[in-house]
Formats: C-alpha cells, structure tokens, sequence
C-alpha cells in the first residue's frame, strides 16, 4: 500500500510556473511508477505524464509536452510535476498516481493505477 499527498498548487498568472510535489508512505516508493493527471471542471480526469520507477523512462501528453517535466528523488519518496508556461487551459485538480507496473502501452489510463491522492488545485489567470 503507498499513500500520496500532493502539493504545491496555487493561484499564478499566465506565463508562470509552478511545480508540484507527490510525497509518498508506506510500501518502497522508489519500487513504483509514478504518473500525474488533472481534472478540469466539468471534464473527465486525464492523463498528464508519468515516469518508471527508475527514472529512466517518462512519457507526456500532447498538451504539455515541452512544458512539464516529471522527476521522482527515490531518496525522499517524493516526486515532482514542474509546470512552466502555465497557461488557462491548465486549470485543473492535479492527481499523483503510482502503480507497481506501468505498461508502455497503457501508461495513460487511469486504470493503470492503484494508488491516487486527493489533488491539489492549479489555477492559472489570464
């Protein structure tokens, strides 16, 4: 079982940056994958960028590509979501993920994860 709380959130202006944590408890985080989405109002929750649990390998979606980057320290059990060039349409709740495999294939689904927080919220004025 790992547990997950997310910070890091916040009200920023377009243009700005933010980066957002994941700490984890319980079973060996650094033994897991990680994997960020985001829930605007209204909409389903969707895939953002995930990362293995070695580091080596991260994949990002369409609409952040080139502007999020995920890491993971294994050492601290925390993983981060740095967001540069935020823009309105990132305007969402942020979920951590982790799961003990992630498939190449499926890394994007939501039920590719057992284990979620409970989000923080990134707000980004126009």
């Amino acid at each position: 079982q790992v547990q997950l709380v997310e910070s890091g959130g916040g009200l920023v202006q377009a243009g700005s940056s933010l980066r957002l944590s994941c700490a984890a408890s319980g079973r060996t985080f650094s033994m897991y994958a990680m994997g960020w989405f985001r829930q605007a109002p209204g909409k389903e929750r969707e895939f953002v960028a995930a990362i293995r649990w070695t580091g080596s390998t991260s994949y990002y979606s369409d609409s952040v590509k080139g502007r999020f980057t995920i890491s993971r320290d294994n050492a601290k059990n925390t993983g981060y979501l740095q967001m540069n060039n935020l823009q309105p349409e990132d305007t969402a709740v942020y979920y951590c993920a982790g799961t003990s495999y992630l498939s190449s294939t499926y890394y994007y689904q939501l039920g590719s994860y057992a284990y979620w927080g409970q989000g923080t919220q990134v707000t980004v004025s126009s």
